[in-house]
């Protein structure tokens, strides 16, 4: 029976991944990838293989779901899935560990930085001082979910602050700031809660992990 090793990409190009995480994906018999969580817009596909001098296959969320593919690779030998910032931030790797588990493969995680304390390090806040963070996804006439509001809501009972993650598409195009803060007010209007308003201030960033990360702050509308 192999190995199945989640590696941790970092946050913005190919040099943010660990010494570890590059032996990792180096020593594997077979690399795969994902990019719907996040990408990472410093770098390409290209450049990562060049690096860790091994063909990388990029797996959908769907292949990830299933993990049919991943699951008999590292079965038959040592497996790399390659992935954004750090590999447990999102429940379809967790699903996916214990499903390896189960299967009676190895399993070992090798942490990679994560938006989740780089963003209040960038924005200059104390991480302690976030609660839950919720994500804000692409919503359409008969998708529109309560719950980032909710999150907003309860975490502004406890003086916390909120990280709200953007939605990606697997072609790459990204929820704007704009368009969750739109969604964020019509929302709160609808249920007239005062959790979100005109005068909420709003921090964004983007591109953190580069050289120049791009920060704003205001008040949301």
């Amino acid at each position: 029976m192999g190995e199945l090793v989640f590696v941790g990409l970092g946050l913005f190009d190919e040099k943010d991944i660990t010494l570890k995480g590059l032996d990792a994906a180096r020593a594997a018999d077979s690399v795969f990838a994902e990019f719907y969580t996040s990408s990472l817009r410093g770098t390409t596909v290209a450049t990562l293989e060049l690096m860790i001098g091994k063909a990388i296959k990029s797996l959908t969320r769907k292949d990830i779901e299933q993990g049919s593919e991943i699951l008999d690779a590292a079965r038959r030998g040592s497996v790399a899935l390659l992935i954004p910032g750090d590999p447990m931030s999102a429940t379809t790797h967790v699903a996916l560990r214990l499903r390896a588990i189960d299967a009676g493969i190895e399993t070992r995680i090798v942490h990679g930085p994560s938006i989740v304390s780089a963003a209040a390090g960038v924005l200059g806040l104390q991480s302690y001082k976030f609660g839950r963070a919720t994500t804000v996804p692409f919503t359409g006439d008969t998708f529109r979910p309560a719950s980032p509001l909710d999150v907003i809501e309860e975490n502004r009972k406890r003086g916390l602050h909120t990280l709200v993650l953007l939605d990606i598409k697997e072609d790459g195009e990204f929820l704007t700031a704009g368009k969750a803060i739109e969604y964020l007010l019509e929302l709160a209007a609808e249920r007239k809660s005062d959790a979100f308003t005109a005068d909420t201030l709003v921090c964004a960033v983007g591109q953190v992990g580069s050289d120049r990360p791009r920060v704003a702050a205001g008040r949301a509308k």
